[in-house]
């Protein structure tokens, strides 16, 4: 713990009269990339999923494990890379695994059979897991207090730009077969490189391993005007996960990590077959294809709405009534009779669930201190992406079993409402700096 004189000051109280700066706009730019990248991988091969089928001569069931695999892989990735991130610091981490995620990533491009490619993919996402679990966390690490809100749920428009790319490449690159979508995902792991040249170390990360020189090097080019203080950090025990499970935070983390598997599994389990849902309902896959792209489109105003609102009226409100404007979206898609309902219905799901999406990558990590923030991302990177693993392979189940369009979206908008449930226990943290 650092020093509590009359001089002293908390960490995040440097960030309450910081002005928002081009260097912030700079990091703000790297991580978005990033998280594009992210967003990019994970979808990439779900729409030449047909191919996929079709080259190695598999079923529905296959390609549904083909496109877990990488969350697969994310889940002990996550669970490694979080607190690693809390022990040697933000930076490193996302520079390390995106180098590891691009090398993997283009040796999978080169799989002779469906176990290696499943292998590869895995290896993939346990290296990619380093940068998707810490993004988040870092950019809130750098931002002012008052513009962190909504400048992170900007940040979370790098996934539907995320979709756009993966639908983009696969319309343009697709025909070529799925070996040339993987290899352009994988030349992005190049990104790296900026990551490492233009971001900072956590000011906050730094003050909380007593590394006070470097923290004020950070803030004075961050713009604080706080920045010759001598600075505290409100916990000193550093990446141990028991601890999110210790006083206050007990009711916390066991409704955060219930939310974020049910809200991804929502998610999740209708993009991972929308095509193939949309085509059932007699769309070509061209057709469903800008289907995709169109619905990504849709997203991003639903960002923008969100930013601008969960900083006027606080993150819990805007995510709740968000959440259930979504639900009612998807109940409108499920029942669709005309091919006007069933693109009106879709639009509204994504535009409000993709903005609660920006709401509560912000208010997620708004929780918890410095010291378990990594942590506390890797447990909720994980119970996302348990449900990532298992959604496309239950509704890839469903559908082999001839359940139908309509059943099989309501199942899955079932947990949008579940999710919206669970919301209204957690606390509000709009104008609250970190800890």
């Amino acid at each position: 713990m650092t020093s509590t004189d009359a001089s002293s000051l908390p960490i995040g109280s440097a960030f309450d009269r910081m002005p928002l700066t081009r260097r912030h706009l700079l990091i703000g730019l790297t991580l978005f990339v990033a998280f594009v990248i992210e967003s990019w991988e994970q979808l990439a091969l779900i729409y030449v999923s047909t191919d996929l089928g079709t080259a190695f001569t598999v079923d529905e069931g296959t390609v549904g494990l083909i496109l877990s695999a990488v969350a697969f892989g994310m889940i002990p990735g996550s669970l490694l890379w979080g607190p690693v991130a809390d022990r040697i610091g933000r930076k490193p981490v996302s520079f390390w695994s995106l180098v590891a995620y691009g090398v993997l990533a283009l040796a999978s491009a080169f799989s002779p059979n469906v176990p290696v490619l499943i292998a590869l993919r895995v290896l993939s996402g346990f290296a990619l897991a380093g940068i998707y679990t810490t993004t988040f966390p870092y950019f809130l690490e750098l931002l002012p207090t008052r513009s962190r809100g909504r400048a992170a749920v900007y940040l979370s428009i790098g996934w539907p730009i995320g979709t756009l790319a993966a639908v983009g490449v696969a319309a343009g690159l697709g025909s070529l077969g799925w070996q040339v979508v993987v290899v352009a995902s994988a030349v992005a792991g190049l990104w790296a490189f900026a990551v490492r040249a233009w971001l900072p170390e956590s000011p906050y990360w730094l003050v909380a391993k007593g590394r006070q020189d470097e923290a004020r090097t950070v803030l004075r080019s961050l713009g604080s005007p706080d920045a010759d203080r001598t600075f505290t950090v409100s916990a000193e025990r550093v990446g141990r996960p028991l601890d999110l499970l210790r006083g206050k935070l007990t009711r916390i983390t066991l409704v955060m990590l219930l939310l974020n598997f049910v809200f991804n599994w929502g998610y999740w389990g209708l993009q991972t077959w929308l095509p193939t849902l949309l085509m059932d309902r007699g769309l070509s896959l061209s057709t469903s294809l800008g289907f995709a792209a169109l619905s990504a489109l849709v997203m991003i105003p639903g960002y923008i709405s969100a930013s601008f609102l969960t900083q006027r009226y606080g993150r819990k409100w805007i995510f709740l009534i968000y959440v259930i404007a979504a639900a009612l979206g998807g109940f409108w898609f499920a029942t669709a009779s005309t091919t006007f309902e069933l693109y009106a219905g879709n639009f509204v799901l994504s535009f409000f669930s993709l903005g609660a999406w920006g709401v509560w990558n912000v208010w997620n990590m708004e929780f918890y201190p410095t010291a378990l923030r990594g942590t506390a991302s890797s447990w909720a990177t994980t119970a996302q992406l348990g449900a990532t693993t298992l959604a496309p392979s239950v509704v890839g189940a469903l559908l082999a079993n001839a359940t139908g369009f309509t059943p099989t979206l309501l199942i899955i908008n079932a947990f949008l409402a579940v999710t919206a449930l669970l919301s209204i226990p957690l606390p509000e943290t709009e104008g609250k700096h970190l800890e």
